[in-house]
Order: C-alpha cells, then sequence, then structure tokens
C-alpha cells in the first residue's frame, strides 16, 4: 500500500516570505523521491478544513499587515488545530506564523494580535531588526526526537540548522515550551544570541527564512515521519536519499555566517 501525507499551508496568498514556499516544494520532492504520496491544499482566509484528516501544517511569515489579515480567520480555527497539534498533529511555523502560534504579538504601534496558543510564548515587536544568516544546534531535541521514534544516531555528532533570519520581533517562551535550539550564530528569539525557535510535541516554531527545509534535510525528514506516524502508527525509518547537494548548501551556509560574523554578542 502506497504510504500518502497531506499537508495544509495555511495562508499562502497573506504569509509567504523570503521563500518560505519551497519548504511545500522541499515536502514534496522528499516524499516523491521515496514513493509517498503527498498532497498540499491551500488553505486561505474563510476556507474549512478538518484538521482531523490533515498529517502536517505549514504557515510562513509575513508582514504585520498580513498577520492582521489573518488573524482573525486563524483565532477561528485555533481550537480545533490546537486540539490536533495536542494528538501529535506535525507543524511547521515561519516567523509570523511562529508568532500567531503563540499568546500574541505586539505590534511596534502597540495593537496586539491575539495567537492561538499552540506555544506559550508571546512576541513583542522592538526597535532594532535582527537580520542576517543563522546557525542554530538542535542536538538535545534531535536526541529527543530520534529517541521517541526509535532511531539510533551518534550522540556525539552536533545537529545544526541554517537559515537567514529578518525580524524585529522578541519572542519570549514560557511554561513548558522549550526552544528549537542554541543560537550558535546569529540573534534568535530574542536578539541576545541565546536560544531560537520553539517547539511543543510535534509543532515547530522558528525564525529561520531561506527556505529552511532544502537546506535542513534533517528537519525536512523529522516531521515527514511525525506526519507518517500520526496517519499510521508506528512505521518503518525513512529510506535514505543522496542528500549531498542538500547538505553542501547547509555546509556552505555555515562557513558563510561564520565569515560574515553575524554573532550579535
Amino acid at each position: 500500500m502506497q504510504q500518502k501525507i497531506s499537508m495544509v499551508h495555511l495562508y499562502p496568498d497573506d504569509m509567504n516570505l523570503y521563500g518560505d514556499g519551497g519548504n511545500v516544494i522541499a515536502y514534496q520532492r522528499r516524499c516523491e523521491w521515496r514513493g509517498i504520496d503527498f498532497q498540499v491544499r491551500n488553505v486561505n482566509v474563510g476556507d474549512a478544513v478538518d484538521f482531523s484528516d490533515v498529517d502536517i501544517i505549514f504557515m510562513g511569515g509575513g508582514q504585520d499587515s498580513g498577520q492582521k489579515i489573518v488573524a482573525e480567520d486563524l483565532l477561528e480555527k485555533g481550537e480545533d488545530i490546537k486540539n490536533e497539534v495536542d494528538k501529535g498533529l506535525p507543524a511547521l511555523l515561519i516567523c509570523g506564523g511562529f508568532q500567531l502560534f503563540g499568546n500574541y504579538f505586539e505590534t511596534a504601534d502597540a495593537v496586539r494580535i491575539p495567537g492561538i496558543g499552540i506555544f506559550d510564548a508571546y512576541t513583542i515587536a522592538g526597535e532594532k531588526r535582527f537580520s542576517g544568516n543563522m546557525v542554530v544546534d538542535i542536538t538535545p531535541v534531535a536526541l529527543e526526537w530520534e529517541g521517541r521514534f526509535g532511531l539510533n544516531r551518534d550522540t556525539s555528532r552536533q545537529v545544526t540548522l541554517v537559515g537567514f533570519e529578518n525580524h524585529s520581533g522578541q519572542t519570549f517562551l514560557k511554561g513548558n515550551t522549550k526552544p528549537l535550539g542554541r543560537v550558535v550564530c546569529g540573534y534568535g528569539n530574542k536578539g541576545d544570541s541565546g536560544h531560537e525557535g520553539a517547539v511543543y510535541k510535534n509543532a515547530i516554531g522558528t525564525y529561520l527564512h531561506g527556505s529552511v527545509l532544502p537546506k535542513n534535510p534533517y528537519l525536512a525528514d523529522h516531521l515527514i515521519l511525525a506526519a507518517l506516524c500520526r496517519r499510521y502508527g508506528k512505521v518503518k525509518p525513512l529510506s535514505c536519499i543522496n542528500d549531498t547537494i542538500e547538505m553542501a548548501a547547509h555546509q556552505a551556509a555555515e562557513k558563510r555566517c561564520e565569515r560574515i560574523k553575524t554573532l550579535s554578542i
């Protein structure tokens, strides 16, 4: 039986900056190369969705104006999304999407845009824009993920994500919401080169644009595996793909970050 994955792309017309749509292509290609039927549905304001029949959610970044356009509709969908995320629905939320999946985003003109509270976090717009290449060490959460799926990995090997951040919002995590990783190079959630992103169950929020998945095949495969487990229960590890090109791009991004010294401290 051919496996399949159904993805909802939230608000592609209003929340799709800095190549975020490339993440959808990365999902699609990595599934196709493994013989997995991948289906994507674009969902815009006013569209009805049965999230119980969805395997992955994706939402990209957007300007404040874009967030204001989609916020009310997202709130209407919020309870259904939260229920499914609590049951293991994977989600990847980039920048503005990350912010709206928190408790709220307060803009520079003091307008508070409510979020849906997947992450126990809030974001306040600051005066400084944090922009540049980023490297994030996600070793702790990677070990947790692999333990959950029964995978074995060399625990001495650092797992990093690379991408490009461009945000003025400062995101503060609370409660049991864990950071995605530790900033090696760049600014991160609060601009202090501390932590980046957030993780709640299989939902991941991050400021990494660029797109993030093509240069970080490890993260793409983690989310694909989580989606398959949601639909089919326990599944075999994903078959290997020749990621020579993808990892060359990843390593080039790491070297570029070192060279231009985007570290903020």
